[in-house]
């Protein structure tokens, strides 16, 4: 009986401490990056398709398409796995990564922009199209995963639930950021005196 006692004892105070809300939110942020995952993955497959369609185009740089294709070999040559959330430094890498294949198709769209041909193929126009909602998902996935790690980090780092995260070894989990941060936190220059008609 005394067993039983303690056992439940045992039990409340852990459901009291956030043990459980610990096992919550652990499960949902792996839960809400593996949509991330999803998602990059989604992206990756569908770079070929499109390198493949803009190759058609003879005139393309060829640079250009040179960096998208390394940029996605960098972004699905890394190992992620679930204790990747719990290592800052193998996730900054994978972020790293995922925002230099950003990059590159970025330019790769916006050189695209140039070739009126390229441009009216139906194909390289829906290939965008699903580009630009992979994006969006990309995106909304992020932020779901964001305002778990949002609500599991506050969890651990406050009083007294922050003891449970020290007996149990929770750690903080990284969240995204925007990697330049310096260049988007500078105010835009407006300058309209180029632009003036001369007297």
């Amino acid at each position: 009986m005394k067993r039983i006692l303690a056992l439940l004892a045992a039990v409340l105070a852990l459901s009291g401490c956030g043990y459980n809300d610990f096992q919550r939110l652990d499960e949902q942020s792996k839960a809400a990056w593996s949509e991330v995952l999803n998602q990059y993955q989604r992206r990756a497959d569908l770079v070929p398709n499109i390198v493949a369609t803009v190759k058609g185009e003879a005139n393309f740089e060829q640079e250009t398409l040179t960096r998208v294709v390394e940029a996605r070999a960098k972004a699905t040559s890394i190992q992620v796995t679930p204790e990747t959330l719990n290592n800052p430094e193998a996730f900054n890498k994978f972020q790293q990564a995922q925002g230099e294949l950003s990059g590159a198709l970025s330019r790769l769209m916006a050189v695209s922009e140039r070739y009126p041909t390229l441009q009216a193929n139906q194909g390289f126009r829906d290939l965008r199209v699903t580009l630009e909602g992979t994006e969006n998902r990309i995106t909304v996935a992020r932020n779901r995963y964001i305002q778990t790690v949002q609500e599991y980090n506050v969890l651990a780092r406050s009083f007294p639930t922050n003891l449970t995260a020290m007996a149990f070894s929770y750690q903080p989990k990284p969240s995204f950021t925007v990697a330049n941060e310096a260049q988007i936190s500078a105010p835009p220059t407006v300058d309209f005196s180029a632009s003036k008609p001369k007297p």
